[in-house]
Formats: C-alpha cells, sequence, structure tokens
C-alpha cells in the first residue's frame, strides 16, 4: 500500500487536468443529493451487490472503484471483504466529499482520489480488481478504449475488470423511462459488441458478457462484464 501511495502522490504532481470536464454523477450539481436515492429506488443496490458477488473478492486483494462517485459501491466492497484495501477514484470533487464522509459513517477505511479514470494515478499492476458501475457510459466515445488500457495497466497479472452498465436496447424501447435513459447520446455504442471489441482491443484476455438482468420493475436493461489480464509477463506493459 505504501508504494501504491508513493507512485500517486508522484504521479498526481505532474497531473493537469484543470481545464478537463466531466458529467457529474447525478448529470448536475444541483441534483447531486437526489443520487444515491434515486439510484437506491431504480435498484442500483442490488444491482451493485450482485457486481462485487461476481468479482469474488479476497482478503487480500487490492480493490479499485472507478467512477466510485459517492462511494456506494466502495463501501459495499469494503464491507463483503474488511480486510481487502479499497481506493474509489472520481473526478468530482464534490461527490467525493460525499463519499468520504459516508465512508466515515459506515465505519470503513476507504481511500478515495480525485482522478480521471484514462489517466490513473496509479504504478502499473496496482489492483487485483477494478470495479464499475454505471461509468463506462459516461465516457466520451474516445476515451473509452484509453480507459480501458488504464486499467488493464494498473491491474496486477491474474486481475480482472467488472463492469456494470445500461444495455442499449436492440429496438427503441416505449415506455417513458427507459426512452428517456436510453435515448441519451451517452449509450451510443453501448452494445455488447462494442464493449467487448473495446476490451480485446485494450489487451485484455477472456472478455464476457456475464449477465444481463432488468431494474425498476423491468423498464431498464443491465449488463454485467468481465476482463481478464493474462497471467504471463510477457503480456504486461
Amino acid at each position: 500500500m505504501e508504494e501504491l501511495m508513493k507512485g500517486h502522490r508522484m504521479h498526481a504532481q505532474t497531473m493537469s487536468n484543470a481545464n478537463r470536464t466531466y458529467l457529474p454523477a447525478a448529470g448536475h450539481d444541483w441534483a447531486l443529493p437526489l443520487y444515491d436515492p434515486f439510484v437506491k429506488l431504480l435498484g442500483g443496490e442490488t444491482a451493485r451487490s450482485l457486481l462485487v458477488e461476481q468479482a469474488a473478492l479476497q482478503r487480500t486483494h487490492r480493490v479499485l472503484d472507478i467512477a466510485c462517485g459517492t462511494g456506494t459501491l466502495a463501501i459495499r466492497i469494503k464491507q463483503v471483504c474488511p480486510d481487502a484495501t479499497v481506493v474509489g477514484l472520481d473526478p468530482d470533487p464534490k461527490a467525493l466529499v460525499r463519499a468520504r464522509r459516508k465512508a466515515q459513517g459506515a465505519g470503513t477505511s476507504i481511500q478515495f482520489d480525485q482522478a480521471f479514470a484514462d489517466e490513473l494515478p496509479y504504478p502499473a499492476g496496482s489492483f487485483d480488481r477494478v470495479l464499475s458501475s454505471f461509468m463506462f457510459h459516461h465516457l466520451p466515445l474516445d476515451h473509452r478504449e484509453e480507459t480501458l488500457r488504464e486499467v488493464r495497466r494498473v491491474l496486477a497479472p491474474g486481475g480482472s475488470l467488472h463492469l456494470l452498465d445500461f444495455d442499449r436496447p436492440e429496438q427503441a424501447p416505449k415506455r417513458n423511462l427507459a426512452s428517456w435513459i436510453h435515448s441519451s447520446k451517452h449509450l451510443t455504442d453501448n452494445s455488447e459488441e462494442w464493449i467487448l471489441a473495446l476490451m480485446d482491443q485494450a489487451g485484455f484476455v477472456s472478455s464476457r458478457k456475464v449477465m444481463a438482468r432488468s431494474m425498476f420493475l423491468g423498464l431498464l436493461r443491465i449488463g454485467y462484464y468481465r476482463a481478464s489480464v493474462s497471467v504471463s509477463p510477457n503480456n504486461a506493459e
């Protein structure tokens, strides 16, 4: 952990993201207080719990939650595997303030860092698991492969990425909530085929869609993805 923190500080000193923009977790800063109850209403907590379960965490694991938002997933990881080292990362300082407050209230020790997912401030091979929930569709199209390449870089040999996101429906949904979510430009090319292709291009192996399920009375479809890093040291960058 000391090496991880040292590498983080050295990299953070060279970061120049002051002019970069990001999409807040709730879409707008003013809506941030509503984000947690809204996601809970949609069934997000159950969806994230399934993601943590699929990650098969172990007590020695170092786990990174990218685009952690208000910290719900990171806290859940720490609760399920208290001995694991858990780090949450997000570009939104307001969301991170809430995440730190929530983690303290839950009695969990989690490191929260401010940075972008396509410029992770950690040395190569720092983590055994990287988890992501409802983040990938927020990324600009030209940053999605960059983000996956960064995730692969910071994963140790044999580590894995576990990603949860909205599925793009094959046909335009007819019901209001689904239409509102799926009509978003951020879901462009968020199909299973495109996500798996990007994972392969980023250098992952055994990329696959683990399962699909519905949320909020079947109005929303979500997909779970897993991609691994080869155990061969020759595959590391």
